[in-house]
């Protein structure tokens, strides 16, 4: 018993708050038909009680009429006695709420009520006659009697017709309740629960190759809508096949250019690097990365405990020869001297431009004695060079200043200013010599 007292509770809050169309559809149409059944009703209550209420007043102009002669008769022979029989006897009638006589002055002669001043009736409707006296065919005046019903006599009377009217529709609601439940959960809720249930499987079928097929469906805007949403379905699978076909072309495009981009960039890197690191002219270092390399290498002797040697070198009176042949012949000059000392030099062994004609080496592991053989071969090869240029045969000569690493040098900054002083010794001696 307490489980169906549940059940319907639930029911009759799921229907005063939906959550879905199917009860909100269900709650409208039942709202809307109990709202013409109350209206219906209340019709039939209003029908009622004035079909009632007539009847009594029918009956009350009846009773009028055949108590008026007593009363009449009474009132010429001045009985009182016999007036207040009649009265009261009125007023134990059921369909009586009151008497009142009143004569020809307005002045009310009885007045008696079947109900207290503490429980008066909601409204009150009466019959008036006049009372009359034939004496010799003249028609005597003798005042008005009045007869009163009540709102309360017609409830009465149209009690049970009224409680009638209130079960037939209480059960006819009820039937039609269930009914409305019963026909929206077979005809639209269940197939709309089911439907949703399929949906939220095609929804979670990557391929979307599942398609919506609902049990004991009928012909009607369900079976349409479910044959629609399968043609959707399928030209989504159409069109999601030729977006991955056209994915997979562009993917395999977008491939190959990153690779040849990779491929360029990484060649754009190398020339990038070199010319970071690189004179333009002379393809020597430049000035910044050849201290750099140098101090690392630098570092790593003074670990291995070897000695480096750093040669510095001016071209002689260079100045002339830009003067003399032209600037583009001054670069010749030194894109020929780099040459010839690159020949000369060890792959370990670095060479680079820190100035307009002046040039250094870093000599990796070698003593001082070996770094003035080198410079040596450095200033004999540039002494005895000639070259041409625009038909001009050039000559020219270097200056070298050296200077070995000891086991207290941290800087290559250090050596520089040492074979700085060694150079300018070799330029102040003649030039074209080897200070060491």
């Amino acid at each position: 018993m307490k489980d169906s007292f549940l059940k319907v509770t639930q029911m009759v809050l799921t229907f005063l708050r939906p959550n879905n169309l199917s009860q909100k559809m269900m709650r409208v149409i039942f709202t809307i038909y109990l709202g013409v059944t109350f209206v219906i009703t209340c019709m039939q209550f209003a029908t009622e009680y004035l079909k009632a209420q007539d009847s009594i007043l029918n009956e009350v102009t009846e009773l009028e009429g055949t108590v008026r002669g007593p009363i009449a008769t009474s009132l010429w022979q001045y009985d009182r006695n016999q007036v207040n029989v009649l009265v009261d006897g009125l007023i134990k009638m059921p369909i009586i709420a009151g008497v009142d006589i009143v004569d020809n002055d307005g002045t009310t002669l009885i007045s008696r009520r079947a109900y207290s001043s503490n429980s008066e009736p909601l409204s009150l409707f009466d019959v008036q006659s006049d009372l009359f006296w034939n004496l010799n065919d003249e028609r005597i005046p003798l005042g008005s009697l009045i007869l009163y019903s009540s709102s309360e006599v017609v409830l009465d009377r149209v009690i049970f017709g009224f409680s009638l009217i209130v079960i037939t529709a209480v059960i006819k609601l009820s039937i039609l309740f269930w009914l409305f439940i019963w026909a929206f959960g077979r005809y639209l809720a269940n197939p709309l629960k089911e439907l949703m249930v399929q949906v939220n499987d095609v929804q979670h079928d990557q391929s979307i190759r599942t398609r919506i097929n609902l049990s004991n469906i009928e012909d009607n805007e369900l079976s349409l809508l479910q044959s629609h949403m399968n043609n959707m379905l399928s030209s989504m699978e159409t069109d999601r096949r030729r977006l991955l076909e056209d994915e997979q072309a562009k993917r395999n495009w977008l491939e190959e250019a990153v690779a040849k981009r990779t491929a360029e960039l990484q060649v754009a890197n190398e020339q990038l690097k070199t010319l970071a690191t690189r004179d333009s002219l002379t393809g020597a270092l430049n000035r910044g990365s050849f201290f750099e390399t140098a101090q690392h290498i630098l570092v790593l002797s003074r670990r291995q405990k070897s000695t480096a040697s750093f040669v510095l070198m001016d071209l002689d009176h260079f100045k002339y020869i830009n003067d003399t042949y032209g600037h583009f012949s001054g670069d010749q000059v030194l894109i020929h001297f780099v040459r010839t000392i690159n020949s000369l030099l060890r792959e370990s062994d670095l060479i680079g431009r820190v100035g307009g004609e002046e040039f250094a080496l870093f000599l990796p592991d070698t003593n001082a004695e070996a770094a003035f053989q080198i410079a040596e071969k450095v200033r004999t090869a540039i002494s005895t060079s000639r070259f041409e240029v625009d038909g001009v045969s050039i000559s020219y000569t270097v200056s070298l200043g050296i200077e070995s690493s000891s086991m207290d040098d941290q800087s290559v900054d250090t050596l520089f200013k040492r074979a700085d002083v060694k150079l300018y010794g070799a330029k102040d001696k003649g030039r074209d010599r080897v200070e060491q």
